[in-house]
């Protein structure tokens, strides 16, 4: 039975407004991730938040979050990274990340490696104009040569078809490890394809052009990317849920997203990886 990987993503930079279920104070991170790996998971993604209200990216935070996790249960955990101006210095960005992986604490080296406009998929002429996510190349490269340096697989988010070339060309040029590449499909948003049969065929054939045998996953954001579990087990990829990627305003949990993952994986005839399996599956790609 094939193993696949379940990735749930916490929270992400959601208000309580948007996302009304998200963990956002220390210790329900650490309780949402501990239930989520028990549950299933093999992968956790979090945006740090202390207290409430606004999210951190203060390595002493992340590194509570992480340890607090890994105490309970061994899985990789794993931070976000700040939005920033084109003019931004790529290293003042990825210094919390940097100092995590100084401290034996990743495994992944998150960077997108593109930019992208959240325009959302109903709009009006009047409506205020989207914010840009940037991701110049300076970045991502500055991120990648850090990422081979310490040895860390790169965790791509693929808004656009393009990330996917770009991505493995300067990864390739990094002489990194294999990157994982998470398929980011949307229906709340304009970007990229909606959680289409032909849209997962679409980025599998030109992922297998780019990086012939790189580990995917199928997430997004605000989406239910339910109806593709069947189809990405069967086509040899992983899976994201959680609150960061569900639907805004879900109602469900991020326990109940994971609980629904392994169903769905099992069904479809696959079971969830462990952590340590995640871990071996990446050491045999090096």
């Amino acid at each position: 039975m094939r193993k696949v990987w379940i990735e749930v993503a916490l929270n992400g930079a959601w208000s309580r407004k948007l996302q009304p279920g998200i963990p956002d104070t220390l210790d329900a991170i650490i309780e949402q991730g501990v239930a989520c790996a028990q549950a299933g998971a093999s992968i956790i993604h979090t945006h740090a938040y202390e207290n409430g209200g606004r999210q951190t990216f203060d390595w002493q935070v992340y590194a509570r979050i992480i340890e607090g996790i890994r105490a309970e249960v061994d899985v990789p955990v794993y931070p976000s990274y700040p939005a920033a101006p084109a003019d931004s210095p790529a290293a003042a960005r990825f210094a919390h990340v940097e100092a995590l992986a100084e401290r034996g604490l990743l495994e992944f080296a998150v960077v997108d490696p593109g930019s992208v406009n959240f325009t959302t998929a109903k709009t009006s002429a009047g409506a205020k104009p989207a914010d840009t996510y940037l991701n110049p190349e300076a970045h991502v490269r500055h991120a990648l040569d850090f990422a081979a340096r310490k040895g860390l697989h790169p965790a791509f988010a693929i808004y656009e078809p393009g990330f996917t070339r770009a991505g493995a060309a300067l990864a390739k040029a990094a002489a990194v490890k294999p990157p994982i590449y998470r398929l980011m499909f949307t229906e709340g948003f304009a970007f990229g394809f909606p959680p289409r049969s032909y849209a997962l065929a679409a980025h599998i054939a030109l992922l297998e052009e780019a990086a012939p045998g790189a580990p995917w996953m199928t997430a997004g954001l605000a989406v239910d990317v339910r109806p593709l579990v069947a189809e990405t087990v069967a086509k040899g990829g992983h899976l994201r849920v959680g609150l960061e990627d569900a639907p805004l305003g879900s109602t469900m949990s991020n326990l109940q997203w994971v609980e629904d993952a392994v169903r769905l994986v099992q069904q479809a005839g696959g079971e969830p990886a462990t952590g340590p399996e995640v871990r071996q599956a990446l050491a045999a790609l090096a």
